[in-house]
């Protein structure tokens, strides 16, 4: 929660300096939002190899498991869809590109910002900031009200590393490799799932 606050405090942090013109415009004319993204690829990309048991880890998972990170995807997506009925205004590919974030605020905000303009941005940075949260507030009462994978498909992208930790305590030791087995493939579907639906 504490890394969440951090982000946002960041965020705000670049606001107030947009209203106030601290930061000059050249600067944001430039490039600067591809470079970021790129280094942040980078590092996504060294998160997953730099943990060289991860496959002999995940060939312990039971088959019928493997099938939660699809069934994540899908509910959020067909949730996504549902919320577009409700809001004026937004199409559904919006809708949509918001929900493929899957909880992995920085990625798809920055991928959002750049197709959809700033405006979408922030609505992706704050919905997938707002799943992160509540998972990590919720997890011990989904759980007992939902059963043990409820905290798990909450947690979408997040399950891998932020939400692990309350994941573990309210579902139990045995779902560890589970959660990071279906955080890093809702992962590892964000950039697709984004661009695909905000190039509609």
């Amino acid at each position: 929660m504490k890394g969440s606050l951090f982000i946002v405090g960041f965020f705000v942090l670049g606001i107030l300096c947009g209203l106030f013109d601290l930061i000059p415009a050249s600067f944001t004319e430039g490039s600067v939002d591809f470079y970021a993204l790129c280094a942040l690829m980078f590092c996504v990309g060294i998160s997953v190899g730099i943990d060289s048991e991860i496959i002999t880890k995940f060939k312990t998972l039971d088959r019928r498991m493997m099938l939660l990170p699809v069934l994540t995807i899908l509910g959020t997506l067909g949730g996504s869809a549902l919320a577009s009925l409700l809001l004026d205004g937004r199409r559904l590919a919006d809708c949509l590109a918001i929900g493929s974030g899957m909880g992995y605020y920085s990625l798809s905000s920055i991928f959002i910002t750049q197709y959809r303009g700033a405006e979408l941005g922030t609505i992706a940075l704050l919905t997938n900031i707002i799943r992160e949260v509540a998972t990590l507030l919720l997890a011990p009462l989904m759980a007992r009200c939902l059963g043990k994978l409820a905290p798990i498909s909450s947690g979408g992208a997040t399950t891998m590393d932020t939400t692990l930790p309350i994941i573990t305590r309210a579902s139990g030791e045995e779902y560890v490799i589970l959660s990071i087995f279906h955080g890093a493939l809702t992962d590892f579907s964000v950039p697709f799932l984004v661009t695909f639906f905000c190039s509609i």
